[in-house]
């Protein structure tokens, strides 16, 4: 009888299965070949699922029309068949067919033990529901340390056999490691990307060009987890310095609106706003040209390192 898995654990399964995901090489069969392939499932989408072989090497894999999916048969024959979508992440399995024509298997056979199955239906059933939660780091990191034997034990256990077993405990580990990694950098901010929104003399109205900055800047903001907005307005010294920092105040404010009302960014989303009023100038106020540039709204989109691993760091998209 397997032990339960607590949700934490198997959080701590998926930054398994994200290392398993990462730097492997992927094989490319060729078109017609017979092929049989026996190993783990590490990852599924739409058009099928990828297994790993005992040696590192991936294999792509789609169901062909009438793929036979069957449990391994005992002493007397063949096994039950079984529909596609218990085929999941976890899975040790065999799959015969051949290669297609974009390098991957089609497969006409697929096998795996009841066992088998039966762990990794019990481990996927938790996964996702973990999966979820893992945006929640910040508040789970403290649990995380310190639980990596049950992993281990279930993991010996779906497994079997001493080599399997001392193989899964040091993927297990190399995960272990690898979440760690990712709630030490939740709290780890970076930026994304910036946009510097103008604005006319003594105005707080944003412009066309401004709102078509801040509509992309929030469309990229809506693709990234874990992101925080941070907005800061600005003006130049045109007038008296009390009333342009209260200009600066409402810039920001004008640009927040937006971002609220036109896109629904939600307001846990948004991190810093302040009006800086003439400190803080870019250029010089003594021109025309510089004055231009400093009635300004920097925004900063920034994001958590630890839920972004491979955050693209990118300058203003409009410098002035």
């Amino acid at each position: 009888m397997l032990k339960k898995i607590p949700a934490l654990l198997l959080a701590l399964m998926i930054g398994v299965v994200g290392v398993f995901a990462q730097n492997a090489q992927t094989r490319n069969l060729t078109s017609g070949q017979k092929y049989k392939i026996k190993g783990v499932v590490v990852a599924q989408d739409d058009t099928g699922f990828t297994v790993r072989d005992a040696v590192g090497v991936d294999t792509k894999v789609m169901l062909g029309s009438g793929a036979s999916i069957k449990t391994k048969g005992g002493f007397f024959g063949g096994g039950n068949t079984i529909p596609a979508n218990n085929i999941v992440r976890g899975l040790n399995l065999e799959v015969e067919g051949r290669g297609d024509n974009s390098g991957g298997l089609t497969a006409e056979k697929v096998r795996f033990g009841k066992d088998d199955l039966a762990v990794a239906r019990s481990i996927e059933s938790r996964v996702a529901p973990a999966e979820d939660r893992l945006t929640q780091a910040e508040q789970n990191a403290q649990r995380v340390s310190g639980q990596i034997d049950e992993l281990m034990a279930i993991s010996n256990a779906a497994r079997g056999g001493a080599k399997a077993a001392q193989d899964t405990a040091d993927a297990a580990i190399a995960g272990v490691n690898a979440t760690n990694q990712r709630i030490s950098a939740v709290d780890e901010y970076v930026v994304q990307t910036n946009q510097t929104v103008n604005f006319k003399v003594g105005s707080a109205v944003l412009s066309p060009e401004g709102k078509q900055n801040l509509d992309n800047l929030a469309q990229t903001a809506l693709t990234m987890k874990g992101y925080l907005i941070e907005v800061t307005g600005f003006a130049s010294s045109d007038g008296d310095a009390k009333k342009n920092k209260e200009l600066s105040r409402r810039r920001a404010q004008a640009v927040l609106d937006y971002l609220i009302e036109t896109h629904n960014i939600p307001l846990r989303r948004i991190g810093v706003s302040y009006g800086f009023g003439e400190a803080q100038a870019i250029a010089d106020n003594a021109t025309r040209e510089g004055r231009e540039q400093n009635r300004r709204v920097e925004v900063k989109l920034t994001v958590s390192k630890g839920l972004n691993q491979n955050v693209e760091v990118r300058k203003d998209e409009n410098p002035q």
